[in-house]
């Protein structure tokens, strides 16, 4: 299997950057632009290129990518100075190559830096409900594996895929290309210890997706947090992003809103200690924000054991 090993992380705040599997260099602070309402997503990406952000998340399913391609040229920041990923789409597994050819010219552009597989279910796009009886995610990655080198992509990697799916894939005669990244839920009440070692082990980066833990998160009423925050003087979004940099995974917090995005970018020059950073991943209750019961029947994609 083709990986250059372990990824690595240098700088601090904004200026994270990890090293992954393949040589690559990806910023490890992005905007995420899931759930963005139509119109909202353009500007969006706009002000945070235009803040300093270089790293931005989309996918075929948020139905944004025209916008997000608006906003990056509307930015002015040359497209070799972003990184740019996105994501194949469930009911599009067995159509890798229409896939990235839908994502690229939506997107108005000739590459992605990073595509990954949204979800480890090929679902039957004749039959939402139902699950390609003859197609699994190893055969998508198997397609997917083509597109590297053909200029189109420069990394892939898959999303939503827990320790059982990451062996299966690892193991499967087909890979011969270990995942770059794996973008997954992560934040305090959903930490995933198990899953983020699993990962590093192989040589996998974790990118954080929901790493605030989404819209009205009870991580915000969380007084712990806001205790650790007014002492730092901090906002509570701004430290669980902090420990989710320094604990070794990407960022990409959501939001539309011009002064969140950047509060969100204000991370330099202030660190969180080792005691601050156990406080965080030592908070008490678990919950998810993205489940798996509305993929189709008999698909199980989170076994609740990545703790």
């Amino acid at each position: 299997m083709s990986s250059t090993g372990k990824v690595s992380q240098e700088g601090k705040g904004t200026k994270t950057v990890f090293t992954l599997n393949t040589g690559d260099k990806m910023p490890g602070v992005g905007l995420g632009t899931w759930q963005s309402k139509p119109n909202e997503v353009r500007e969006a990406v706009k002000n945070a290129l235009q803040m300093g952000y270089r790293h931005i998340d989309t996918a075929l399913a948020y139905g944004n990518e025209a916008e997000v391609g608006d906003g990056i040229k509307d930015s002015g920041v040359p497209r070799n100075e972003i990184w740019l990923t996105t994501k194949l789409d469930n009911p599009w597994h067995k159509r890798v190559p229409e896939g990235i050819a839908s994502s690229l010219k939506d997107l108005k552009t000739d590459y992605v830096d990073l595509y990954l597989m949204h979800w480890p279910s090929s679902t039957d796009p004749d039959d939402l409900k139902k699950h390609y009886p003859d197609w699994t995610f190893t055969d998508t990655w198997r397609e997917m594996q083509k597109l590297v080198g053909t200029g189109k992509v420069r990394n892939i990697g898959v999303s939503n895929f827990e320790q059982e799916n990451l062996e299966k894939l690892l193991s499967h005669p087909d890979t011969k290309i270990v995942p770059a990244v794996n973008q997954i839920e992560l934040h305090p009440n959903h930490p995933s210890f198990k899953l983020i070692k699993f990962n590093e082990s192989k040589g996998i980066h974790s990118t954080a997706y929901s790493c605030l833990g989404s819209t009205d998160s009870p991580l915000y009423k969380d007084k712990t947090l806001a205790q650790l925050a007014e002492k730092k003087g901090k906002t509570i979004q701004q430290c669980m992003l902090q420990w989710g940099l320094q604990r070794g995974t990407s960022v990409i917090p959501k939001s539309v809103t011009k002064s969140r995005i950047e509060g969100n970018f204000q991370l330099d020059g202030w660190e969180l200690t080792e005691d601050e950073m156990n406080t965080i991943s030592s908070l008490e209750g678990r919950f998810k924000v993205c489940g798996d019961a509305w993929l189709p029947e008999g698909v199980k994609v989170f076994f609740g054991n990545d703790e």
